[in-house]
């Protein structure tokens, strides 16, 4: 059977569905097509990002078998763990970082982390890909070149929104570095609208040379030399050193198991860990038997969120630099203790921790020759600096890190930050059966637990699993999408408080799967409704 490749931008899915068709295999096409949404979503990805994966490799059948890739954003070398203590004034309520002075962390040189996003797709690409470099280079360069029509997701992100007191939009982000403002401005200073063209040659260029030199000239080459000097002229916490010295992190897939399924998912200090505790607890009751979406449901799974998040939240860190392992939160034996407490109606009480913004991307592919690759990268929300004549945005890592010496996630030279990033295989009966990521912060793991009950306990269609309204509870209220009724609504909030979001799609993780049952050889599609992604044949 073909291919199918699903992902949140189409002109991208439709390159990375080209590369299938033209002999590439599924790492090919997935590798192509982010750096395709690199152009396309340029706050959400480009190659001043990071990339997280979790790869099936042709003849892999098994979870344990599974590969992680894990090219993070790390904090630069100039970086110290007190040096933002006098500068804080709040956490983001709404969960997305922290506010300090000057907004220093969020946008800005001095936001950015050194880039894993390179290295990371050429260790991909070097390992399970068949294509070259240049060859995945240039269908981005060329949509870089001849442009394409703004949508109406970018040019919502570049509405000066009703944003809190202390909080950038990303128009402050552009207007305040006159790259990023030549480039994404009209003439007259007001941002781009929904059907204009939009090309960046610059980008363009940028990526040929970095297709024609190597990835590795991103780190110790001209682009490299570049970056450096005016990352150093802008007193950046990144360096020369830094970038010549940036590998990925080592990593291991986090595996689990639920209901005869197998679970190959993203490690520390990622998502898996906490989708991985959340199917244990569930494992332990017959969602089956309970309505989906009813009253009941909800509170059910929206304990188990507070649960997991319970753990989550005051442990997770980058395990290079955490005093113990995170193994506990994934076993049987912790998934027990919290269905006794919820059985026993006891308040489970979860700690505040900032995530990242939810401008991320993802894309999942599979191929004709048994390869599975779920792809979830981003910039956060991106820093808005561009170096002259690159074209390219980086990130604004730097947001994420918990701004107080003494936490799990305090920043420190070299280290990652918490990311809800899940890049998902699941596997039954020596075959992989499901591929499945979203970008969306925390909201990744909970969007992604549902619609892997949705297809496992309830036996939807992937469409069908994709389509139906979600929740999410971990600090707070239950956060509920318009499409969940008031008197379902009316019936929780005897329990828990409830919050109804003004959307009734998207606003949770916008999850892009692709499926296919335990006797089908035939691969189905779903892209999140809340986006503007679709599923395509290789």
């Amino acid at each position: 059977m073909p291919g199918m490749i699903v992902a949140p931008q189409p002109i991208a899915v439709d390159e990375g569905a080209q590369v299938l068709r033209q002999g590439g295999n599924a790492v090919d096409a997935a590798v192509a097509c982010a750096l395709v949404q690199g152009v396309l979503d340029p706050h959400s990805s480009s190659i001043g990002g990071y990339v997280l994966a979790t790869v099936s490799p042709s003849g892999v059948g098994s979870a344990a078998q599974a590969h992680a890739v894990d090219a993070p954003a790390l904090a630069g070398s100039r970086v110290s763990p007190d040096m933002w203590a006098g500068a804080l004034i709040r956490p983001n309520p709404r969960g997305w970082g922290y506010f300090l002075r000057g907004s220093i962390n969020e946008m800005g040189y001095q936001s950015i982390c050194i880039p894993g996003f390179v290295r990371g797709l050429a260790a991909i690409l070097d390992r399970w890909g068949t294509w070259t470099w240049e060859q995945v280079c240039a269908p981005a360069a060329r949509v870089a070149e001849e442009g394409f029509l703004v949508d109406d997701h970018l040019a919502a992100m570049w509405r000066p929104g009703k944003g809190l007191p202390e909080q950038k939009s990303l128009q402050d982000y552009i207007r305040a570095n006159p790259e990023a403002s030549r480039l994404y401005l009209r003439p007259d200073g007001t941002p781009r609208e929904a059907g204009d063209h939009f090309a960046n040659p610059d980008y363009a260029r940028t990526l040929r040379h970095l297709g024609e030199a190597g990835p590795e000239d991103f780190y110790r080459g001209d682009l490299a030399r570049r970056m450096a000097g005016d990352l150093a002229a802008h007193d950046s916490f990144v360096t020369a050193e830094d970038l010549a010295g940036y590998q990925p992190v080592p990593a291991q897939a986090v595996t689990g198991t639920y209901r005869g399924y197998e679970i190959a998912t993203s490690p520390a200090p990622h998502g898996g860990p906490t989708l991985v505790a959340l199917l244990n607890i569930l494992e332990g009751y017959d969602l089956a038997a309970l309505e989906h979406n009813s009253p009941a449901y909800i509170l059910l799974l929206s304990r188990a969120m507070q649960a997991a998040f319970a753990d989550r939240n005051p442990h997770l860190g980058d395990p290079r630099f955490a005093p113990r392992p995170f193994d506990w939160m994934t076993t049987k034996e912790r998934a027990q203790h919290w269905r006794d407490r919820i059985d026993r109606n006891e308040e489970i009480t979860v700690s505040f921790t900032a995530t990242e913004p939810p401008d991320t991307t993802h894309v999942s592919v599979v191929d004709d020759r048994g390869n599975g690759i779920a792809l979830t990268h981003s910039l956060g929300m991106s820093s808005g600096v561009i170096t002259p004549g690159l074209g390219f945005m980086y990130n604004n890592s730097m947001v994420n890190f918990h701004p107080l010496p003494g936490h799990p996630n305090s920043i420190a030279p070299g280290k990652g930050r918490t990311t809800g990033m899940t890049p998902t295989v699941l596997y039954r009966d020596g075959r992989p059966l499901m591929v499945i990521g979203a970008p969306g912060a925390t909201r990744i793991i909970t969007s992604l637990l549902q619609v892997i009950v949705n297809v496992v306990d309830f036996g939807m269609s992937v469409v069908e699993a994709v389509a139906a309204p979600r929740f999410d509870c971990q600090v707070g209220p239950i956060v509920c999408q318009g499409r969940i009724p008031e008197s379902v609504c009316r019936v929780v909030r005897r329990s828990l408080p409830v919050e109804r979001m003004p959307q009734g799609h998207g606003g949770m993780g916008l999850v892009h799967a692709l499926w296919r049952g335990a006797g089908s050889e035939r691969w189905q599609g779903a892209a999140d409704t809340g986006a503007n992604g679709m599923a395509l044949r290789g």
